[in-house]
């Protein structure tokens, strides 16, 4: 796991300390930060693409084995957080608008 920028740090410490899949239900242990994306073979360090999850949800800790970690949803939760400008930056060999594009087709908007 890649260490997380104090500044990151600071912006994501500020934001509610809820699991990202909340609304799914079946939230069960504490809340962690999963690097959703990889660019250049590194996890991008940027604040929309480290989101909150609760242990069930990342499948991490007590909830490892059992959980119901969804790397596709949870990479469609963190583009979403993300502006165009933002994604261009990391759009060299995946184009993530119409990633992001086609994912909101599958699950729709998510609530931010």
């Amino acid at each position: 796991m890649r260490k997380i920028s104090p500044k990151v740090k600071a912006q994501l410490e500020k934001e509610p300390q809820v699991c990202a899949r909340a609304s799914e239900g079946d939230c069960v242990g504490r809340i962690t930060w999963e690097h959703t994306l990889i660019y250049a073979g590194r996890q991008i360090d940027e604040v929309w693409a480290i989101i909150k999850l609760c242990e069930y949800h990342h499948d991490v800790n007590f909830q490892q084995g059992n959980g119901d970690l969804d790397k596709e949803k949870n990479v469609w939760i963190a583009l979403n957080r993300a502006t165009d400008e933002e994604l261009l930056k990391y759009s060299k060999a995946i184009n993530y608008l119409e990633y992001r594009r086609r994912l909101n087709i599958r699950y729709g908007k998510p609530r931010l």
